[in-house]
């Protein structure tokens, strides 16, 4: 056997079907495409979604509320994450560029700092947002807050 006499398992492949190639051939005329409609026209392409004519799903489907374009949004951190990350690496600033390296935000993400847990150390520490209670607990600790 080489590669000058391969051939496929009988039985595994067939003739293709020759349609619209005139009457003798039993498939001429309207060519297996029946006699009217959008399908038996050429270019037909059916659209996305479309069901027959029917009203589709996604305009049967209730719409409410909406999306606010000039939404903010913000990555959250807990005063407890920012907490365990000083003690681990021994920083006294905890910023967006060591928030970054210690891979808890992305590159653009923008920070929001939490009041979940509490705040041993004296920290320096620098995001975009932060809540009352983050702040309250931050000074009282000794730190300081930046806001970018």
């Amino acid at each position: 056997m080489n590669l000058s006499n391969l051939k496929p398992a009988k039985g595994s492949t067939h003739s293709q079907r020759r349609i619209g190639r005139g009457p003798g051939s039993g498939l001429g005329g309207t060519s297996t495409r029946g006699a009217k409609g959008a399908k038996s026209r050429s270019g037909y392409h059916k659209k996305a979604g479309f069901e027959g004519g029917q009203m589709p799903l996604q305009r049967r489907v209730p719409k409410f509320g909406f999306k606010n374009i000039n939404r903010v949004e913000y990555k959250a951190i807990n005063l407890s994450t920012i907490q365990s990350l000083a003690d681990a690496k021994k920083l006294d600033k905890v910023g967006i560029d060591e928030l970054r390296t210690a891979r808890l935000i992305s590159k653009k993400d923008l920070v929001k700092i939490l009041a979940n847990g509490e705040i041993k150390s004296k920290l320096t520490v620098e995001a975009n947002a932060f809540s009352k209670t983050a702040e309250e607990a931050i000074t009282k600790a000794g730190g300081s807050v930046v806001k970018l």
